[in-house]
């Protein structure tokens, strides 16, 4: 794992009812690829590799549209390194944990 991803799509469309369903949508999307994600209130955390992790920003797009949303916003924040340890999800937050 050399990057990791904090991911929030907002699907335009009518109803928090549609808003739920299209992310939930998405993040269907995000749990068949494998990698480790985790879902929070606001953004999904994903960890994986750089092109893995381009990829689901890209994906996560078309999802959003094919479920329904005429438009898409995305937020996101990315940490990638090539050579150096990037802190994962349960190294950051895991003493916060019950």
């Amino acid at each position: 794992m050399n990057c990791a991803l904090a991911i929030q799509t907002l699907p335009k469309v009518e109803t928090n009812e549609e808003i739920v369903r299209v992310v939930d949508e998405v993040i269907k999307y995000i749990d068949s690829t494998g990698l480790n994600y985790t879902v929070s209130p606001f953004e999904t955390v994903v960890e994986g590799d750089l092109d893995e992790i381009m990829e689901i920003i890209k994906k996560s797009q078309i999802i959003a549209v094919k479920a329904g949303a005429p438009q898409v916003s995305t937020y996101i924040k990315l940490v990638y390194s090539p050579s150096e340890h990037i802190l994962t999800t349960d190294e950051k937050i895991s003493k916060y944990r019950d």
